[in-house]
């Protein structure tokens, strides 16, 4: 997707709102259900929260950064939407809010994902995520998948 436009913008704006709905939308029409366990991100304990804008300014995806300790971010709300995929907006998100963690002095990029997203799986892995045991809240439940990239240091 050529001209997206990336910027940190409020996690509660209407925007970013919308698109976490879609995404929870998503989650539910794939899973039959929220399977997400512990504490959902807030404004209050989202470091960074990004938006993708097209051309026309529309806001076609979303992301954010939680702080795990130990130089470690974790990657919530990444979401795109569907007629946005497979044109190089995920992509693009996901380097900057790799960027944006590495200017908040984080060394490594985890996340959780399900079987059920295999499109989200495939951008991360081809991203250069690996998998890794899933750790906190993530460590009972079953069938989720665990990632983690180390992050260059620029």
């Amino acid at each position: 997707m050529t001209g997206v436009a990336i910027a940190p913008e409020p996690f509660d704006a209407p925007d970013g709102a919308a698109l976490r709905a879609a995404m929870e939308r998503e989650m539910v029409e794939r899973y039959g259900e929220d399977l997400e366990p512990g504490a959902k991100p807030t404004a209050a304990d989202v470091a960074v929260f990004l938006v993708a804008r097209d051309r026309a300014g529309a806001a076609v995806g979303c992301g954010a950064l939680r702080r795990l300790g130990d130089g470690a971010v974790e990657l919530k709300r990444m979401y795109v939407r569907p007629g946005a995929r497979r044109l190089g907006a995920g992509a693009a998100l996901l380097a900057a809010l790799e960027a944006a963690a590495q200017r908040l002095g984080a060394s490594t990029v985890r996340l959780e994902t399900g079987p059920g997203q295999p499109e989200a799986i495939a951008l991360y892995e081809r991203a250069g995520y690996r998998p890794i045991p899933c750790w906190g809240a993530y460590a009972e439940l079953e069938g989720t998948l665990c990632f983690e990239r180390a992050l260059t240091p620029s």
